[in-house]
C-alpha cells in the first residue's frame, strides 16, 4: 500500500530540523483541501506516515513547510522580512507507492527530492 512521508534537514546546523510545522494539502482545481498539520520530532521526521490507507489516492498535493517559525528559534537575528517563510511544494501522486518528499533546509535556501 502507498503512503507519504516526510523529513527536514537543516543543512546550516548538519542536523535534523525538529519542531518545524507541516501542512498537506490535497488540490483539486483551484482548490486546496487542508488534510492535516504535524510537526517534525528530534530526528526531523513525522512519526507516522502523513498519508496512507485509504486516505492515499493518486492526485496533486502540496507540502507547507513552516520554515520562518523554524529558522526564527534557530537564528534569532534573521533580517526580516525573512527570506525563507512558507515552503509549499506541490506534487502529484501517480502510484500506489511510496512516496517520501523530504525538504534540505537552510535559511536563505531549500532544496527537495522525491526519495526512498
Amino acid at each position: 500500500m502507498g503512503k507519504l512521508t516526510t523529513h527536514v534537514l537543516d543543512t546550516a546546523l548538519g542536523k535534523p530540523a525538529a519542531g518545524l510545522t507541516i501542512e498537506l494539502f490535497r488540490i483539486k482545481g483551484e482548490a486546496r483541501e487542508k488534510i492535516g498539520a504535524f510537526t517534525t520530532n528530534s530526528d526531523g521526521r513525522i512519526d507516522t506516515p502523513i498519508l496512507e490507507g485509504d486516505a492515499f489516492i493518486t492526485g496533486t498535493y502540496e507540502l507547507v513547510f513552516h520554515a520562518g517559525t523554524y529558522l526564527e528559534k534557530i537564528v534569532p537575528d534573521l533580517p526580516e522580512p525573512k527570506f525563507l517563510d512558507l515552503i509549499p511544494l506541490r506534487f502529484g501522486i501517480a502510484e500506489d507507492s511510496h512516496y517520501h518528499v523530504p525538504l534540505l533546509l537552510s535559511p536563505f535556501s531549500y532544496s527537495t527530492y522525491r526519495g526512498s
